[in-house]
């Protein structure tokens, strides 16, 4: 398969008064073109570093990152980035949002925003607010802003991480027909097992000290998935028993 993304090598280190901190260790990652991974692990991992870098946010780094056949050296189009918070601005209605810094009185961007739109479900909110609407379409909002300029990869920091069960359990089944419907390669760093497994062809558990990946779980189960079935349940358990080895009960 094709690699979109390719992480060879890679340390991060921060100085503070206590002197240096490695956040990143030697770290190697392969993702193939239209996969799914999610990026699990303690907080302190170095996960949201680790995708800050693949963003090209923080260029200050040792080590390659390669999306496609270009070197990462800062931000690019070619990577669009979701945060926690979906960060609309507030006097933009949600298809000027999307629409972001391109004109759009130009046919061709009115009709990719009407796309988007119609792909992450928020027909007839054309013209609202973000006052006028709910968190979770908020962050839908975000992710077609993401998505406008067809991104090789899409970066997801902790996006439903701030919402109410069941609009996170709603979100993750539109994310997944997103993904599925657009082939666009992407990369989650979440706390929730259950969300990793629903959503991921392959789960990254990584180390807490220093960052380096723990271990790499393929989930071979067709979509959708049933979160009560067995095998979900049989790779939650997996998951859950290498991040207890991250982080094992004290001794008594």
């Amino acid at each position: 398969m094709v690699s979109t993304l390719e992480i060879n090598q890679v340390s991060k280190t921060f100085n503070n008064d206590n002197g240096d901190v490695h956040v990143l260790d030697h770290l190697d990652l392969s993702v193939q073109e239209g996969e799914f991974v999610s990026v699990i692990g303690p907080s302190g991992c170095g996960k949201s570093t680790l995708l800050k870098l693949i963003a090209g946010l923080d260029s200050d780094f040792q080590g390659q990152i390669m999306v496609g056949s270009q070197e990462v050296h800062g931000p690019s189009i070619d990577r669009g980035f979701i945060f926690q918070e979906h960060r609309l601005f507030p006097w933009l209605t949600v298809e000027k949002n999307i629409a972001g810094n391109l004109s759009f009185k130009d046919p061709d961007v009115r009709s990719r925003v009407d796309q988007l739109i119609a792909l992450v479900n928020l027909k007839g909110f054309e013209k609202a607010y973000p006052r006028q609407l709910s968190g979770g379409m908020s962050q839908r909002v975000a992710i077609a802003r993401a998505l406008l300029r067809n991104p090789k990869v899409l970066l997801l920091d902790e996006p439903f991480g701030a919402l109410d069960a069941f609009t996170r359990t709603h979100l993750q089944e539109a994310l997944h027909d997103i993904w599925e419907t657009n082939k666009t390669t992407m990369v989650l760093v979440t706390h929730d097992i259950d969300e990793s497994v629903f959503l991921s062809s392959k789960v990254v558990v990584m180390d807490a000290k220093p960052g380096r990946i723990k271990a790499i779980v393929p989930i071979d189960l067709p979509y959708p998935r049933a979160r009560t079935s067995k095998a979900f349940q049989e790779f939650r358990t997996v998951i859950l028993e290498q991040l207890a080895v991250i982080n094992p009960p004290p001794t008594l």
